[in-house]
């Protein structure tokens, strides 16, 4: 698998994806193509995001959020990014100007440590990684 064909999904990206919701045609492009070549990346706080919105009713699964979370990073395509000790500690130190939010510290280090792009519509995240270049984005 090639670096340049991997990409991160932030949360919103995986939840939007997997129901259908209309993404822009660069992001489309490059996760359609990840997924052909198996290199789709979903960081493990991932899972804790979906949980978290499930029980605050921010989001509604058909099946439990467990089963909805097992299912999704138990797909061929996927490949889960787990939080390493490396990620944690970089997201306490990412370069720049970063904001607060704890998982998107998260996933922006997996970004940087996997050294691949991540797909994202978080403005906060993507004028990041426009302004710093420390890790690639793509607007979803």
């Amino acid at each position: 698998m090639g670096v340049a064909a991997l990409i991160l999904l932030d949360t919103h990206v995986v939840l939007w994806f997997r129901s259908g919701v209309s993404l822009r045609s660069e992001a489309m492009r490059a996760i359609e193509r990840a997924a052909r070549e198996r290199a789709i990346a979903i960081s493990a706080i991932s899972a804790w995001e979906i949980g978290m919105l499930a029980s605050k009713g921010r989001i509604i699964v058909e099946e439990s959020p467990a089963a909805y979370v097992r299912a999704l990073f138990a797909r061929a395509d996927i490949m889960e990014a787990p939080v390493s000790a490396e990620i944690a500690e970089l997201a306490a130190r990412l370069p720049g100007v970063f904001h607060g939010d704890p998982a998107d510290r998260i996933i922006t280090a997996t970004a940087a440590t996997l050294g691949c792009r991540l797909a994202t519509r978080d403005k906060r995240i993507l004028g990041y990684g426009r302004s710093t270049r420390f890790i690639g984005v793509v607007a979803a």
